[in-house]
């Protein structure tokens, strides 16, 4: 990832799952989880969804909001949305622009073959709108329960 701890969050400005456009700067004085993740309705992209819906009260109980971020268009989403019952925000990046400024996007290889892609990878932006925390290494289905220890961590700072 090119973002680094420490430094302002880049600015995100993309359509929703209903087509509204969101914000980065909307969530001002919230923590933010912002997730990338490849693609909607995938056995680890579902694990992940399914992770963070689980724990959305949690989060919600320490000023914390969830975004995934994903290439798909924001219809998809939508049905990713419903199937799931997810309470959270998911932001169409057709175009890629968020995940290039974050740097998630790029080479991959899987059974040898290379391909432009997702790399899952997430970041906790702080109420103040700088990146408190970097995670490369995304274990799907604990990637939630990681995350809201660490705003409590820092929350009690």
């Amino acid at each position: 990832m090119t973002v680094k701890e420490g430094q302002k969050a880049p600015a995100i400005q993309l359509e929703d799952q209903d087509g509204v456009t969101r914000k980065l700067s909307d969530y001002k004085g919230k923590w933010v989880v912002v997730y990338f993740y490849p693609k909607d309705d995938t056995p680890g992209c579902t694990k992940e969804a399914c992770a963070f819906r689980d724990e959305y009260k949690a989060f919600g109980k320490l000023n914390a909001e969830v975004i995934g971020i994903s290439p798909d268009p924001v219809d998809k989403h939508g049905k990713f949305v419903t199937k799931f019952d997810l309470p959270f925000t998911l932001l169409a990046d057709e175009e890629k622009k968020v995940m290039n400024a974050y740097g998630v996007w790029g080479k991959k290889k899987f059974m040898g073959r290379e391909y432009e892609g997702v790399y899952r990878q997430s970041l906790l932006v702080d109420p103040k709108g700088k990146v408190a925390k970097v995670y490369e290494k995304v274990k799907p289905d604990a990637h939630a329960a990681d995350v809201l220890a660490d705003i409590e961590e820092m929350s009690d700072r």
